[in-house]
């Protein structure tokens, strides 16, 4: 029976396989959009927000601001088309602030109406944006670097954008709230260690070849003067009450 099939199948004759040269030519061109196909795609790129603002958007979202000086081009397409900028973000429930005078364009949580109610600024949550709180020292450092803005600005004008100061300048300011360890590669690893987290946030520059780091316009939003103003004073209290301590001790 087996052989009878293989028999069967070997007397059939081969169907003819070949193909055509025109067939192999329509079979290789692509299918042609039909007309209503090509329509909804041009409906679609015509509804697309122009190219320019698609970046200077993506660039906001990605590092948080936007500064004049580092990007120009990006920074001038955000300026120009504010409201256009601040309605991509609306449905993710962010908004972009300009600070055009120090040329700064940021990001900042929409508050709902209940939040709004509040009158912390810290008291807002977001599920795309991650708050970050600082530590004691990092806050500490952002006080003094905010101080050293300010006398900055006063001198050469808001807005001016070439505030620097040295690291071992900020190394003693530091130590007069938090102490000295005796150690000065300690102290300036920690002074640097600090300053690279501060960078982190937006807040200062890389230091360069002469060990200065350039303050950047971000300080001036980060946090309430008024707070920082009163971590100082708290500093100054508790660095006076244990050194009174040590005193007291000594004369033991």
């Amino acid at each position: 029976m087996v052989a009878n099939i293989f028999d069967e199948i070997t007397r059939r004759p081969l169907q003819d396989t070949t193909v055509s040269s025109e067939e192999r030519e329509s079979e290789s061109e692509p299918i042609a959009e039909t007309g209503t196909e090509k329509e909804n795609q041009e409906v679609i790129d015509s509804a697309r927000t122009d190219k320019r603002l698609r970046e200077s958007a993506q660039e906001l979202l990605r590092l948080g601001l936007l500064e004049e000086s580092h990007r120009p081009n990006l920074y001038r397409v955000a300026i120009a088309h504010m409201t256009a900028l601040n309605a991509i973000l609306e449905p993710l429930d962010l908004a972009a602030q300009a600070d055009d005078i120090r040329g700064l364009i940021f990001i900042r949580v929409r508050k709902t109406e209940a939040e709004e109610n509040i009158e912390s600024q810290d008291d807002w949550s977001h599920p795309l944006v991650r708050k970050q709180r600082l530590t004691l020292e990092q806050s500490l450092l952002v006080a003094i670097l905010r101080q050293h803005f300010v006398a900055y600005e006063q001198e050469a004008g808001t807005g001016a954008s070439a505030a620097m100061v040295a690291v071992d300048e900020l190394i003693p300011q530091f130590q007069l709230y938090m102490g000295d360890s005796g150690s000065e590669a300690r102290e300036r690893n920690r002074m640097l260690q600090l300053l690279d987290q501060l960078k982190g946030h937006g807040l200062v520059s890389e230091p360069d070849a002469h060990e200065r780091v350039a303050i950047r316009p971000m300080i001036a939003h980060l946090a309430n003067p008024e707070n920082l103003q009163a971590l100082l004073q708290e500093l100054k209290v508790r660095l006076a009450v244990e050194d009174d301590g040590a005193q007291a001790e000594g004369a033991e």
